[in-house]
């Protein structure tokens, strides 16, 4: 424990004494230094400043969905000008209840996105810096199986149009074995065609790996 408060006083020395070397390196509790403005940076106001510079708070007794004022602290260390304690106006809310635009999610590609019903996950989520909420910034939502691996749906319907009597549809599905089907039958003599074609046009038929069209 000793050694862990002289190395974190010889680091708040060196920012200090060299407060233009852009090469310091932070850990642990320092570490939300890298996003907040520092001696060598350009002075803004501290009321301008976001998370992780600061810690905004309040009690749990405002009511839902009313605006109503959090008292906000800048961390320290923190270079700005003003009082360094201030009031924000935001939504009575938890950070889970915020809006799906207001925080963003780690996305998972292992799941089928074309499988019915619908499929979800459990997942990791975090709320935008600018958002003032109660509770933890980080926090789990189960959301839908929707991603994509960039295969186009206009591109997969022309060549089932074009070339899907040899199965080029299908290859660029990933459905390799019905395209081999379709080369070595000419397409089911232009019937497999037409199926794949309005199968495709129809969103029924996608990628094979269960992502979803661009």
């Amino acid at each position: 424990m000793a050694n862990n408060n002289m190395d974190l006083h010889s680091k708040e020395s060196k920012l200090k004494e060299e407060s233009g070397d852009k090469g310091v390196n932070f850990s642990g509790n320092d570490e939300y230094l890298k996003s907040c403005p520092l001696v060598d940076q350009e002075v803004p106001d501290c009321a301008a400043l976001n998370y992780p510079c600061i810690i905004c708070d309040r009690s749990i007794d405002c009511v839902y969905g009313s605006f109503c004022n959090y008292t906000c602290v800048v961390k320290p260390k923190i270079i700005c000008n003003g009082s360094k304690t201030f009031n924000k106006t935001a939504m009575c809310r938890f950070c889970y209840q915020t809006e799906k635009w207001e925080h963003r999610c780690d996305l998972k590609a292992n799941c089928n996105s074309l499988a019915s019903p619908t499929k979800f996950y459990l997942t990791n989520c975090t709320v935008s810096d600018d958002i003032v909420c109660l509770g933890k910034r980080r926090f789990l939502k189960k959301i839908r199986c929707s991603w994509t691996a960039g295969t186009r749906w206009g591109t997969a319907f022309i060549l089932a149009l074009t070339l899907g009597g040899f199965g080029a549809d299908r290859f660029y599905l990933g459905h390799w074995q019905e395209g081999i089907g379709k080369l070595f039958s000419f397409g089911g003599l232009g019937v497999w065609t037409l199926v794949d074609a309005l199968l495709i046009g129809i969103h029924h038929l996608g990628p094979a790996d269960g992502s979803l069209f661009i």
